[in-house]
């Protein structure tokens, strides 16, 4: 099985979704947007929702790639601002990405695979920054103490509510607004650090 060959379907299932949507996604319109025979599609994957879950893995891997790939910054503060910078609307690659997650979030309610995949990459992402916030020095008397677990699942939760906001509701929360609102945050779960 070709990989490249299913990346290049799965990029014109991303391009398809992202445009118009993930309800227009289909074997059909997937192989006209590859340029490429139904049954070509078919020999890659046997069904859509096989067709879907290699999409969203592929959107999940492909902003995972680029936060790994970002230039250190010094303070972590800093850093953890930029590394989650990457999962807000703020360019157009961004937006594109932004609108694929949440639709493919709105799928997982009803897809148990798709809904493996989104609980896989909650997990991580909440591990991860966990760990980051649990690495962190004691805080200084009078500042707030951190609690690990929980100040990143608030986290997590803020920037995709800035991320649900600023892709649906694009004037009343642009992205400058979306970018600062992060960032004040950060400076009120980790006042003074860098």
């Amino acid at each position: 099985m070709s990989k490249s060959r299913q990346v290049e379907l799965a990029d014109a299932l991303l391009h398809i979704a992202a445009t118009r949507g993930l309800d227009q996604v289909s074997v059909r319109e997937v192989a006209s947007a590859a340029g490429v025979s139904i049954g070509a599609v078919q020999y890659y994957f046997s069904t859509k929702d096989e067709m879907l879950a290699f999409a969203y893995r592929q959107v999940v891997d492909r902003t995972r790639a680029r936060i790994s790939g970002l230039e250190p910054v010094a303070g972590r503060r800093q850093a953890m601002g930029a590394a989650l910078r990457q999962l807000l609307p703020l360019d157009a690659q961004r937006l594109a990405e932004c609108r694929l997650y949440l639709a493919f979030a709105a799928r997982a309610t009803t897809s148990p695979t798709l809904a493996a995949i989104q609980n896989a990459t909650l997990t991580a992402i909440h591990e991860e920054l966990r760990q980051t916030l649990a690495s962190l020095p004691t805080p200084p008397s009078g500042h707030p103490v951190l609690h690990p677990a929980r100040d990143a699942k608030l986290l997590l939760a803020l920037v995709d509510g800035l991320m649900f906001d600023a892709v649906t509701a694009p004037a009343a929360l642009p992205p400058a607004i979306a970018a600062e609102v992060l960032d004040i945050y950060l400076e009120r779960l980790l006042p003074g650090s860098h």
